[in-house]
């Protein structure tokens, strides 16, 4: 294919995607790509820059820190295109770089997140209506597991039972661990796959170990996150933010401490993200939705590199 198709099809999905953020009062902005700071995540390397005299910055793995910290001084809906980068990512639906739509709105909830990816799947995809199901129920369908109840022994016989293995050095590491990388296989090979067919399907109420940011629910006992799928692929993730500077800050400590586990690298406490949540941190909801993805899919397409003029192989 010729380079025009492919720009003309990004050009007219982003323009959709604009149109609905901008019809509802959101404010589109732009965040820097290298920055001191970085968001430790335990699965995510980000890729560190060395400047002159010895600094280091980061390339941002998602616009996230920076754009919170935008919420914390007023600056209300907000929404970005981000050119996004993760080291070692690189395949059909991955890459090194990659761009993020990214928005954050404060005052709002799952029901409007939900409301919000039905109109962006209806504008860019042509879809009608959004699916919302609990992760116990899609898993009790198609793992046939409650992951909010079950302990590690019956994480592990549904792994075995769904035809699966965790992946190599799983038994070295912590009880937690293993539970979570239980959790996470079978969401990608047995859950996941079966989600979005008939319409984009939303899962919600996440365990609380996988909450990542999110804020929990009322009892404790689940997360208060979400992730979108259309047709098996996972387009959009997001959660009812949590704005205690305490529990992020315990959140990211123990993201580094799972690092250190994976034998990855300790990240610096990003401090100024830090101390942007607490009382000037707004409620609200926060998510991000793949774009090349999002493209791949009104494309019809099976990979992302199909929908792109370069990739990290060929830039």
């Amino acid at each position: 294919m010729t380079a025009r198709p492919i720009l003309e099809l990004r050009a007219a999905v982003r323009a959709r995607v604009r149109g609905v953020f901008d019809r509802l009062g959101f404010v589109e902005v732009d965040t820097p790509v290298l920055s001191q700071e970085v968001l430790p995540e335990a699965h995510i390397d980000p890729i560190a820059v060395p400047l002159d005299g010895g600094s280091v910055r980061f390339l941002q793995a998602s616009p996230e820190a920076l754009m919170k910290r935008l919420l914390a001084t007023g600056a209300g809906p907000i929404y970005q295109f981000a050119r996004s980068f993760r080291a070692g990512e690189r395949g059909r639906q991955h890459d090194v770089e990659f761009v993020l739509v990214e928005w954050y709105a404060p005052g709002t909830d799952l029901a409007a997140a939900a409301d919000l990816l039905a109109r962006l799947c209806g504008a860019a995809l042509g879809t009608a209506g959004i699916e919302r199901v609990s992760c116990r129920d899609a898993f009790l369908t198609h793992a046939g597991i409650d992951p909010l109840a079950a302990p590690l022994a019956e994480m592990l016989a549904a792994v075995a039972r769904a035809g699966l293995e965790l992946p190599a050095g799983t038994a070295t590491v912590g009880e937690q661990a293993r539970w979570d990388r239980a959790f996470e296989i079978l969401l990608a090979e047995a859950v996941q796959p079966r989600l979005g067919h008939a319409r984009p399907t939303l899962l919600e109420d996440w365990p609380v170990s996988q909450a990542a940011f999110a804020r929990l629910d009322p009892a404790g006992r689940s997360a208060r996150r979400f992730e979108l799928f259309v047709r098996g692929v996972e387009l959009a993730n997001g959660w009812e933010e949590e704005t205690s500077r305490e529990v992020i800050a315990a959140r990211i400590a123990a993201a580094n401490a799972a690092r250190a586990a994976d034998g990855r690298p300790r990240l610096p406490e990003p401090e100024r993200l830090l101390a942007a949540h607490g009382d000037a941190m707004p409620d609200g909801v926060g998510a991000a939705l793949g774009f090349d993805r999002l493209v791949m899919l009104a494309a019809g397409a099976d990979s992302i590199d199909a929908v792109r003029c370069f990739s990290s192989t060929d830039a």
